[in-house]
Protein backbone atom coordinates (compact mmCIF):
# COMPACT_ATOMS: atom_id res chain seq x y z
CA UNK A 1 0.00 0.00 0.00
CA UNK A 2 1.35 3.39 -0.95
CA UNK A 3 1.25 6.14 1.63
CA UNK A 4 1.16 9.83 0.85
CA UNK A 5 4.52 11.53 1.12
CA UNK A 6 5.64 13.70 4.00
CA UNK A 7 4.30 17.17 3.30
CA UNK A 8 7.30 18.88 4.98
CA UNK A 9 9.59 18.49 1.97
CA UNK A 10 7.37 20.37 -0.51
CA UNK A 11 8.12 23.92 -1.60
CA UNK A 12 6.17 26.63 -3.40
CA UNK A 13 6.04 25.84 -7.10
CA UNK A 14 5.82 22.06 -6.74
CA UNK A 15 3.07 20.21 -8.58
CA UNK A 16 1.42 17.41 -6.59
CA UNK A 17 -1.57 15.09 -6.87
CA UNK A 18 -4.43 14.70 -4.40
CA UNK A 19 -7.75 12.90 -4.12
CA UNK A 20 -10.61 15.33 -4.57
CA UNK A 21 -14.21 14.55 -3.74
CA UNK A 22 -16.89 16.30 -5.73
CA UNK A 23 -18.71 18.52 -3.20
CA UNK A 24 -22.01 17.93 -5.02
CA UNK A 25 -21.64 14.16 -5.38
CA UNK A 26 -19.79 12.83 -2.33
CA UNK A 27 -19.46 9.29 -3.67
CA UNK A 28 -17.31 10.48 -6.59
CA UNK A 29 -13.60 11.06 -6.12
CA UNK A 30 -10.85 11.69 -8.61
CA UNK A 31 -7.17 12.43 -8.77
CA UNK A 32 -6.46 16.10 -9.26
CA UNK A 33 -3.26 18.00 -9.95
CA UNK A 34 -2.65 20.83 -7.48
CA UNK A 35 0.01 23.49 -7.06
CA UNK A 36 1.94 24.05 -3.85
CA UNK A 37 1.92 27.80 -3.12
CA UNK A 38 2.58 30.16 -0.24
CA UNK A 39 -0.42 30.21 2.09
CA UNK A 40 -2.03 33.65 1.74
CA UNK A 41 -3.34 33.44 5.33
CA UNK A 42 -0.04 32.23 6.84
CA UNK A 43 3.10 33.73 5.23
CA UNK A 44 5.30 31.06 6.85
CA UNK A 45 3.14 28.20 5.59
CA UNK A 46 2.29 26.48 2.35
CA UNK A 47 -1.05 25.68 0.79
CA UNK A 48 -2.43 23.65 -2.07
CA UNK A 49 -4.16 25.68 -4.75
CA UNK A 50 -6.97 23.63 -6.22
CA UNK A 51 -10.10 24.80 -8.03
CA UNK A 52 -9.47 28.46 -7.16
CA UNK A 53 -9.26 27.60 -3.44
CA UNK A 54 -6.34 27.47 -1.00
CA UNK A 55 -6.05 24.46 1.32
CA UNK A 56 -3.37 24.71 4.05
CA UNK A 57 -0.79 21.99 3.45
CA UNK A 58 -0.81 19.64 6.42
CA UNK A 59 -0.48 15.97 7.29
CA UNK A 60 -4.28 15.73 7.11
CA UNK A 61 -4.06 15.80 3.31
CA UNK A 62 -3.07 12.81 1.20
CA UNK A 63 -0.56 14.41 -1.16
CA UNK A 64 1.34 12.39 -3.77
CA UNK A 65 4.46 13.55 -5.64
CA UNK A 66 3.37 12.15 -9.00
CA UNK A 67 0.30 10.91 -10.79
CA UNK A 68 1.45 7.27 -10.80
CA UNK A 69 1.71 7.17 -6.99
CA UNK A 70 -1.70 8.79 -6.66
CA UNK A 71 -3.25 6.31 -9.10
CA UNK A 72 -1.79 3.32 -7.24
CA UNK A 73 -3.16 4.62 -3.93
CA UNK A 74 -6.51 5.36 -5.56
CA UNK A 75 -6.68 1.77 -6.83
CA UNK A 76 -6.04 0.58 -3.29
CA UNK A 77 -8.55 2.82 -1.50
CA UNK A 78 -11.35 3.13 -4.03
CA UNK A 79 -13.03 0.85 -6.54
CA UNK A 80 -10.23 1.23 -9.01
CA UNK A 81 -12.09 3.38 -11.52
CA UNK A 82 -10.70 6.83 -12.22
CA UNK A 83 -13.45 9.41 -12.60
CA UNK A 84 -12.73 12.34 -14.86
CA UNK A 85 -14.31 15.75 -14.49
Amino acid sequence: MLEPTDYNHYKAGDVVYVFYRNPHTQDVANIQEAAVVRDPENPDGLALFLYETYYPLSSELAVYPNEQSAEAAYQHYFDGEIYDD
